[in-house]
């Protein structure tokens, strides 16, 4: 199961087995990404190659991706796990979504 975690700021992937280890975990703040950098669809392309280059020598056939989040990353991501060469099974969206609980912080002024 690869578990992708978007924010407006970074992603971070993580690839476990069926008990729930942690096989690889890879974000775009370890690959060298600084700043806003670490936010762009090519920055979390990146993270999918290099954790999925960490997970071959597991022999993984099957894949089932859920999702967390939203942000610009989010499709590349997906993306770079599927042309990996990996069966994707599955792919979940499990984005927290609020029913009205806490106030929005108050938007920038720039």
């Amino acid at each position: 199961m690869a578990n992708i975690s978007v924010s407006y700021n970074n992603t971070i992937i993580a690839i476990a087995d069926t008990k729930g280890e942690v096989l690889a975990w890879s974000s775009s703040g370890t690959l060298g990404f600084k700043g806003t950098k670490k936010s762009t669809p090519y920055a979390a392309n990146l993270v999918a190659k290099n954790v999925v280059e960490k997970v071959r020598k597991y022999n993984l056939v099957n894949l089932k991706i859920v999702a967390r989040g939203i942000g610009p990353g989010r499709e590349s991501a997906i993306r770079g796990l599927a042309a990996s060469g990996l069966n994707i099974t599955a792919l979940m969206d499990k984005t927290p979504i609020a029913h009205n609980g806490v106030k929005p912080p108050k938007p920038r002024r720039v």
